[in-house]
């Protein structure tokens, strides 16, 4: 049982901040981070209302964690 929803956030070619939760079958955007952070919560909120948080393999109370995915810089 996990105690974290893990999302990965990438920036995309129109400089939107996209967040993908790594486990679960949670995606939101946001123009800036601020507006992400709480996209994030108010997706998950969404994605567990509801639920048996044990049968989705989660703790009652799980923590978000957040990465960011940094593009490789091409070197010349």
């Amino acid at each position: 049982m996990s105690n974290i929803i893990q999302f990965t956030i990438k920036k995309d070619e129109d400089g939107v901040y996209c967040a993908k939760a790594v486990d679960h079958p949670i995606f939101t955007f946001g123009k800036t981070l601020p507006e992400l952070e709480k996209n994030i919560q108010e997706a998950t909120a969404l994605y567990i209302e509801g639920e048996d948080l044990p049968s989705i393999g989660l703790s009652k109370e799980p923590s978000l964690l957040a990465n960011f995915e940094i593009p490789s810089i091409t070197y010349a």
